[in-house]
């Protein structure tokens, strides 16, 4: 198991050495977003802005026009939902420089119920312009998706998880923006997932193999990027499709693949949050379960289709 957050904070320092422009602003959650790691290395180019989401946006907006390269965070739900009209105006509409890191994001911060849950913000950053979105499977993509988003010039969204992860990547594997990433091959079935899903979609995998039923996973870390590849590239001679996401069904990877195999005789069915806010739970895996998210749902689906 691996966590995100601290594989974000620590790259973001290693960054921070190689590459002056770096700067990080942070909406008093340092501590929780891991940007307190680049805070103490390099206090001179780090920014506490308060409880003001909307202004951290717009003074980093102000920072790239300086030639900085600003790294804004707090969770995703205060980042994407305060600041909207700031991302949308400030940053997307002048295709800003600037990378918005969106922490806690879905159901992953249990604890603290729906106000604090965000799994609509693919939804709505998706619809704008210039927008980059990046969800990373476990620390290792986490790293390197980090690196790529410093390395694209323009507005990048990059979701990241509270709680550990499963690794699923060896650590020396080449990962891209724009390119899925197939994490097991087979002929019946596609699962496109990003996130935690991955390794869920992995688990269903496993159970349906024993059924005789061979199930391709597909890695969608990119869900919106200019030139990204055709998720139809992917299909191979599979007679259903699976997309799975801790997101609402509405507007996030399902949508984009419904859009991606128009004209296509191949059923999808999403697997996905339903019409309904969040709540808090004991734990990360309570919510998974509550809200459907898991390998036997998709395992589930799967045979129905094929059936």
């Amino acid at each position: 198991m691996g966590n995100q957050r601290t594989a974000y904070g620590d790259t973001l320092v290693e960054l921070g050495k190689k590459y002056g422009d770096i700067v990080a602003c942070e909406a008093d959650l340092g501590k929780s977003t891991m940007s307190c790691l680049f805070q103490e290395a390099y206090p001179e180019r780090y920014f506490e802005m308060g409880i003001g989401e909307q202004n951290m946006v717009s003074f980093a907006a102000g920072l790239s026009f300086a030639g900085k390269v600003p790294f804004i965070h707090t969770f995703s739900a205060f980042l994407v939902g305060r600041a909207y009209e700031q991302i949308r105006v400030s940053i997307c509409l002048g295709k800003k420089n600037v990378k918005v890191i969106g922490s806690s994001y879905g159901l992953s911060d249990y604890g603290d119920g729906a106000t604090h849950q965000s799994f609509e913000d693919i939804s709505l950053l998706r619809s704008l312009p210039n927008m980059t979105i990046l969800t990373p499977v476990d620390a290792y993509e986490t790293k390197k998706l980090t690196e790529a988003a410093y390395a694209l010039e323009g507005p990048v969204y990059l979701r990241i998880n509270r709680n550990d992860m499963p690794e699923l990547y060896n650590g020396d594997e080449k990962i891209e923006i724009g390119k899925p990433v197939v994490m097991r091959e087979g002929k019946d079935a596609v699962v496109f997932a990003h996130g935690i899903m991955v390794s869920k979609a992995l688990e269903a995998a496993k159970l349906l193999y024993e059924k005789g039923i061979d199930v391709k996973v597909v890695n969608v870390n990119t869900i919106k990027a200019a030139g990204m590849e055709s998720l139809k590239n992917y299909l191979g001679s599979a007679k259903a499709v699976i997309a799975a996401e801790e997101h609402t069904i509405f507007n996030g990877l399902g949508s984009l693949i419904e859009h991606e195999l128009r004209g296509t005789d191949i059923p999808v069915e999403l697997v996905g949050i339903e019409d309904r806010f969040g709540q808090s739970a004991e734990n990360y895996d309570v919510l998974l379960v509550e809200y459907g998210l898991t390998a036997e749902r998709i395992a589930g689906k799967i045979t129905q289709m094929l059936k």
